[in-house]
């Protein structure tokens, strides 16, 4: 595991640090799969893979036998987003207190 990684990893829960080890080193998994696979309740996976997407460490696609299901895999460190990249998402956001300001005059 390399460096980003762990210090992606290192402020979430340990049942999403227990998910993201099954996922990179298994494969990909439906949600029902990985409640099996890491013995946690499905409620708990399903918010170990919510805080995992967020940091994008975890992507979500389709199961092509079920499309009612969603199924996990880790994110390559080679596609992850690099760290400028949320910057430049945030700006919009850096604008929005000024139009407020404006509308409120």
């Amino acid at each position: 595991m390399d460096e980003g990684t762990r210090e992606l990893l290192e402020p979430l829960p340990p049942s999403a640090k227990l998910v993201y080890y099954v996922l990179d080193e298994e494969g990909r998994f439906d949600q029902t799969g990985l409640a099996e696979e890491t013995r946690l309740s499905t409620r708990t996976v399903r918010f170990a893979v919510e805080k995992l997407t967020e940091v994008g460490l975890v992507e979500e696609g389709l199961c092509p036998k079920d499309a009612r299901r969603s199924v996990y895999a880790a994110v390559p460190e080679s596609e992850r987003p690099t760290g400028s990249e949320p910057e430049t998402a945030s700006e919009p956001d850096a604008e929005a207190p000024t139009a407020t300001a404006v509308a409120e005059d």
